[in-house]
């Protein structure tokens, strides 16, 4: 999830926060959602090869199903705490940030990346993914945005006002999938700029978790922001939002929607 006002157009200049999440990497592959099946599908389908590059493949999260599929996975990933795990799997990754890399002559079917294409500048990074999309290959960007039930999020916005945690808005103080139109348009204009692929097309694939009082206290201090609370406070934010669950009967159901943006490459 994308610890960040929605508002903020420019979510890639606090780069210090995505280049933090490997500060525990184990919590981080343990706890963090994983995607649905529908999604693996979509981003494979009619491709003209299986091979493709894991833009901030992280632990290994979003590769996984794909290899799963048939599909050759290659990383780059910013943090090498996050890259030892992902290769600890079998993933040849290099550790660089996306727009520095020193790809060569090498090019891709498909060029991906789950929950960090927002870190990246939209319009270098989709130059950048044009040169490495063959004709008739893909762009699939994707993100799990999660929402429960109106009643559960207000009392946890409650708990982060009553918190000086430090982050930049309250979450859970507004549903989560209202906002990411702040993110999906400048990375929909990027892709644009590019002159390189075709309109871009946004499916979404909607589904369900029912999340223990434990995975949410696992979960919490993975998400963007969080690892730079100070201790006494994320203690002081995880106790509250223990109660909060232990008075819904100990576990919640998070509503997920997988949203993409997928375009596909054009002839050179």
């Amino acid at each position: 999830m994308v610890t960040l006002p929605l508002s903020d157009p420019t979510p890639h200049s606090h780069r210090e926060i995505a280049e933090s999440f490997g500060i525990d990497a184990d919590r981080y592959d343990r706890a963090r959602p994983r995607y649905p099946q529908a999604l693996v599908d979509t981003v494979l389908a009619d491709l003209p090869g299986r091979s493709v590059l894991d833009v901030g493949i992280g632990t290994g999260i979003s590769a996984l199903p794909l290899r799963a599929a048939g599909a050759t996975v290659r990383g780059v990933e910013v943090d090498p705490r996050m890259a030892e795990l992902a290769r600890s799997r079998g993933f040849e990754v290099e550790v660089s940030r996306f727009e520095d890399w020193e790809s060569g002559t090498r090019v891709f079917d498909a060029v991906i990346a789950g929950q960090t294409w927002h870190w990246i500048d939209p319009v270098a990074g989709a130059a950048k993914a044009a040169g490495l999309v063959r004709p008739g290959g893909r762009l699939a960007l994707f993100w799990n945005v999660g929402d429960p039930d109106p009643e559960i999020a207000s009392a946890f916005a409650g708990v982060y006002r009553s918190v000086d945690t430090g982050l930049p808005f309250t979450p859970w103080s507004a549903p989560a999938l209202n906002g990411y139109d702040a993110i999906a348009a400048p990375v929909i204009d990027g892709i644009r700029a590019s002159g390189a692929f075709g309109e871009p097309v946004r499916p979404r694939f909607d589904w369900q978790a029912t999340i223990t009082r434990a995975a949410w206290l696992d979960q919490v201090p993975t998400m963007g922001g969080h690892n730079r609370i100070p201790e006494d406070r994320l203690t002081e934010l995880l106790t509250g939002l223990a109660r909060v669950v232990d008075d819904h009967g100990g576990s919640f159901t998070m509503n997920y929607a997988t949203i993409a943006i997928i375009a596909d490459r054009t002839a050179a």
